[in-house]
């Protein structure tokens, strides 16, 4: 099961801006102790960000990685514009260039392991495909091939129509009594209600509707000399654990189920996610494009 992630970073791990050639973002920066060998950044969900990394921070800059999520563009403390069009994804994926691009010490290994959850791994998967030169590996997930599920895509419609016409305080309410997509944790804490209501809720919209229409291009991406690690839980009902595993091997991608999580193992189980991520990113060779 997944659980609320924490809002605390641990002590290796500053919240700070990312300063870009396409605006600023908020991120949390963790390094490692002895310094770092290589550097990852993480893209978060729908309804997500940057926090639902923090569980791990802590075990990847032990095993000597610095590591960078952030809160793309209208997603909780980053601005975005109360339109939609600047939330396409091809304009996300430039975001995801221009992050790997101002962080400053990523190239000493052969650039930046890129990890994607839900959301965040189709717009990570738009990103190399726009332009692999600056990453060293991807990770997909819980982000399957193509559009999410049906019965997520009703909800995310339902969602979206609420968006619409209700505040973002209202629509909080409405979530507290019902399942709602992605995942997202509807409980009661007030960090979780803080998140939610200063998301843009044009971002949201975009995204929602992305998801539902997402093209298949796993061949695309299968094209690239690019390593590619599938992770997910055991049980998802966003993309099918099947489906996640054909994935895997269209790809020919390293493929890790985590025991005992549904469509976050990075907060129902990160310790488990956390060794996988530093065993696929220490066997991957520098410079792979």
């Amino acid at each position: 099961m997944s659980r609320p992630p924490t809002f605390t970073p641990p002590p290796c791990a500053r919240a700070r801006v990312l300063r870009t050639a396409r605006g600023d973002f908020a991120v949390l920066d963790a390094t490692p102790p002895a310094g770092a060998h290589s550097t990852a950044l993480l893209l978060p969900g729908y309804t997500g960000s940057k926090e639902d990394f923090i569980a791990l921070l802590e075990p990847l800059a032990a095993a000597g990685f610095r590591v960078l999520s952030v809160d793309g563009r209208g997603q909780y403390e980053t601005e975005g514009p109360d339109t939609q069009e600047p939330y396409a994804q091809a304009e996300l994926a430039r975001d995801v260039l221009a992050q790997a691009a101002a962080v400053d010490d990523a190239a000493p290994s052969g650039g930046i392991h890129l990890l994607g959850h839900s959301l965040g791994g189709q717009i990570a998967r738009a990103a190399v495909l726009l332009d692999a030169t600056p990453f060293r590996s991807l990770t997909l997930m819980s982000s399957g091939p193509a559009e999410i599920h049906p019965e997520q895509q009703k909800k995310t419609r339902l969602l979206s129509d609420a968006l619409r016409r209700w505040s973002m305080a209202e629509v909080w309410q409405m979530m507290r009594a019902m399942d709602p997509p992605e995942d997202a944790d509807s409980g009661d804490g007030e960090d979780l209600r803080r998140r939610w209501t200063r998301h843009n809720p044009a971002q949201l919209i975009a995204t929602g509707a992305q998801l539902s229409c997402e093209p298949d291009r796993v061949a695309e991406l299968a094209a690239l000399p690019l390593p590619v690690h599938v992770v997910s839980g055991e049980r998802d009902d966003v993309w099918p654990v099947p489906l996640l595993d054909l994935m895997a091997r269209r790809l020919g991608a390293r493929r890790t189920v985590v025991a005992g999580a549904e469509h976050s193992p990075n907060t129902a189980r990160p310790q488990e996610t956390a060794a996988a991520l530093v065993s696929f990113w220490n066997g991957v060779r520098p410079s792979p494009v």
